[in-house]
C-alpha cells in the first residue's frame, strides 16, 4: 500500500533538509551551495559545453531572423521543422517529423495599410493569420464602428450601413501611454480623470457590443454578420499596455480581410471617424489559404543504454504567432531544448534512460501537438522519469514546481542539490506545488499524473511586451540567461536519466484553491483537424 500524503510531504522536507535546499517560496534553491565544485565529470562537461561552447545565439539567429515566425501549418513552420531535424541529425541525434493530424494551412504575403484621406499616412498594422488578402490589389473604404448599440434591432440597422466600409470592433484607447507613466508624471487629479475616462469609455463600448445579441463571448458571430452584410473588412487592435506593442492572433473570417492596427494608429483612425472627418483606408495584402495540410511534431532521441523504456523529455512548443519572430514565445524555449540536446550528446552520449526532445506544433491552438503525442505514445507517459518544459520567455529559470506530485519531491530535491550552484541558486522550489491544467505543454502529461515540470523564468516584461506581440523578436533574447538555463536543464536531465530510482507518482490527495477543493486536471483530447477546433471557427 502506498504511503499517504503526509509521509511523502515529510520525505520531501527531509530530503530538502539533507541537501540544504529551501522549500519556502521566494528563497533561492542552492543558496547555501558552494561555487562550481564537483567530482562528477559529466556535470563538468555540461558546464564547459554550455558556458564555453554555447550555440544558443547562432541557433536563435537562424531560427528567428532567417526563418522567422512559425504559425501552425505555415510554410515557415515546415521550413523551421526541417531545419531542426537537420540540426539534430548533424549532432548525431536521431530525429524525425511525426504527423499528428492536419490543419488549415496559410501563407502570408506582403501587406500594407495606408490612410489616404483626410491626409496620407502609412499605418502600422498587418492582416491577421488566416485572413484572406486582397489579391495584391488595393481595396479602399471608409470607416465605421458600432458606437451606440442598445439592442439587437440597433445592430441590424447598423449592418445595413457597413457595405464597402472597414468596421472597427476594438475599443479605441484614449491614451497609449503606459499606466506607469501616468502614475509617475501626471498630477494626481489628471491621472484619476484619465483613468475614469478610460473606464467609462470602455464600459460603454463593451455595453454596445453586448447589446448586439451576440451569442459568442469573442464576437466571432459579429465578424460573420459583418462579412455577410458586405463590409470591406474588420479592423482590430489589442493593446497590452506598453509602448509600441500590439497583440496578434488570428482572423475569424475567410472571405473578407481582418487586419490589426497599433494603438496609436487605431486611435487616430477612430478619432477622425468620430469627428466626422471621413477617413479612408487603403489595404493591399497578399495571402494564400492552403487548405488542410499535414502537421507534425519534431521528435529526437538519444537511446537509453540500460533503461531504454524509461524517458526524460525536453519539451517546448515550436509554433508561434506570426506578428513578430516568435522569439520569447517560444523560440527561446525551443532553442534552449535544442542546445540542451547538443550539450547532452557531447557530455553524456550514452544515457541510462532514453532522452527525448519534443518540439510541439499547435500549442497556440490548444496544446494539440503534445496532447496528440501523449495519446499516440502511452509508453512514454508510462515510462516518464521527468519532463522539463520551458515556455514563458527568455529569463533565468527561477521556479520549479513538483506539480502536485508529492512523490517527486525527494527526487527533485536530490537532483537540484547536485546542480552547479551558479545556476541552481536562482531557483525557487515549489514542493509539492499544484498541478497545471493548461497554459503550456507540460499539462498534457501532468493530467495523467506523469512527472512533467514547468521551468518558470524571470519576466523580462514577457506578459506586457513580447507575449503574442509583433515586438517578439531576436533582440529581446537574453543570452546569458539562456546559457544559464541550458546548463540547468542539461544537468537536471542527466541527473534524472542517471538516477537509480524511478520517480514516484504519488499525487496530492487534498488540493484547494481559494479555500475550495479542486480535482486533478482531466486530460483533454487533442484536436487533430482545424475544422474541429472552436478556436478556428
Amino acid at each position: 500500500m502506498k504511503s499517504g500524503f503526509a509521509e511523502y510531504f515529510q520525505a520531501g522536507l527531509m530530503a530538502l533538509a539533507v541537501v540544504g535546499l529551501p522549500m519556502v517560496a521566494g528563497t533561492p534553491a542552492g543558496a547555501a551551495a558552494q561555487s562550481l565544485v564537483t567530482t562528477d565529470p559529466v556535470l563538468e562537461r555540461i558546464w564547459v559545453e554550455g558556458m564555453e561552447r554555447s550555440q544558443i545565439e547562432p541557433l536563435a539567429q537562424v531560427l528567428l531572423d532567417e526563418i522567422g515566425p512559425r504559425l501552425t501549418a505555415s510554410p515557415q513552420m515546415e521550413r523551421a521543422q526541417e531545419w531542426a531535424v537537420e540540426t539534430l541529425e548533424s549532432w548525431g541525434i536521431d530525429a524525425r517529423l511525426e504527423e499528428y493530424g492536419t490543419w488549415e494551412g496559410w501563407d502570408r504575403g506582403p501587406s500594407h495599410i495606408d490612410l489616404i484621406s483626410p491626409r496620407v499616412r502609412s499605418l502600422e498594422g498587418r492582416i491577421l493569420a488566416w485572413s484572406p488578402g486582397t489579391g495584391g490589389r488595393p481595396v479602399e473604404g471608409g470607416i465605421t464602428y458600432p458606437g451606440n448599440i442598445r439592442n439587437p434591432g440597433d445592430w441590424q440597422a447598423f449592418l445595413e450601413t457597413v457595405t464597402g466600409k472597414w468596421v472597427m470592433l476594438s475599443f479605441p484607447e484614449p491614451t497609449c501611454r503606459a499606466d506607469e507613466q501616468w502614475a509617475e508624471f501626471a498630477m494626481p487629479e489628471s491621472a484619476m480623470e484619465m483613468d475614469a475616462r478610460r473606464q467609462q469609455a470602455e464600459q460603454a463600448w463593451n455595453r454596445s457590443l453586448a447589446s448586439t445579441g451576440s451569442q459568442d463571448n469573442r464576437g466571432r458571430d459579429l465578424h460573420a454578420q459583418l462579412e455577410e452584410a458586405g463590409a470591406a473588412g474588420i479592423i482590430t487592435s489589442q493593446w497590452p499596455g506598453s509602448y509600441g506593442t500590439t497583440r496578434v492572433f488570428n482572423a475569424y473570417n475567410r472571405e473578407s480581410p481582418t487586419f490589426e492596427l497599433g494603438c496609436e494608429d487605431y486611435g487616430l483612425v477612430y478619432r477622425l471617424a468620430a469627428n466626422g472627418q471621413e477617413p479612408v483606408l487603403r489595404l493591399t495584402a497578399e495571402s494564400e489559404n492552403r487548405g488542410e495540410v499535414p502537421v507534425f511534431n519534431i521528435i529526437g532521441e538519444i537511446p537509453g543504454t540500460e533503461l531504454p523504456d524509461e524517458y526524460v523529455v525536453l519539451s517546448a512548443h515550436y509554433d508561434s504567432w506570426e506578428g513578430g519572430s516568435g522569439a520569447t514565445d517560444n523560440g527561446s524555449g525551443s532553442v534552449l531544448m535544442l542546445e540542451t540536446m547538443r550539450i547532452l550528446q557531447a557530455a553524456y552520449p550514452n544515457p541510462k534512460r532514453t532522452i527525448v526532445i519534443g518540439l510541439w506544433s499547435g500549442e497556440e491552438q490548444g496544446l494539440n501537438g503534445s496532447r496528440a503525442f501523449t495519446e499516440d505514445h502511452p509508453e512514454v507517459v508510462e515510462g516518464l522519469q521527468a519532463l522539463w518544459n520551458q515556455d514563458n520567455g527568455t529569463g533565468r529559470i527561477v521556479r520549479l514546481s513538483a506539480q502536485g506530485i508529492v512523490g517527486a519531491t525527494p527526487s527533485i530535491a536530490s537532483w537540484m542539490q547536485k546542480v552547479p550552484a551558479e545556476v541552481s541558486q536562482h531557483v525557487e522550489l515549489q514542493l509539492p506545488g499544484m498541478p497545471g491544467g493548461g497554459g503550456s505543454d507540460y499539462a498534457s502529461f501532468v493530467c495523467y499524473g506523469a512527472p512533467a515540470f514547468s521551468l518558470g523564468a524571470l519576466s523580462w516584461d514577457y506578459g506586457s511586451h513580447t507575449w503574442h506581440t509583433h515586438r517578439d523578436t531576436f533582440d529581446k533574447l537574453v543570452f546569458d540567461d539562456l546559457m544559464n538555463n541550458a546548463v540547468l536543464t542539461a544537468s537536471l536531465t542527466y541527473l534524472a536519466a542517471d538516477d537509480p530510482n524511478f520517480t514516484d507518482r504519488t499525487r496530492r490527495e487534498v488540493m484547494t484553491r481559494g479555500g475550495r477543493p479542486v480535482d486533478w486536471p482531466a486530460c483533454q483530447p487533442a484536436v487533430r483537424r482545424s475544422s474541429d477546433s472552436p478556436r478556428m471557427q
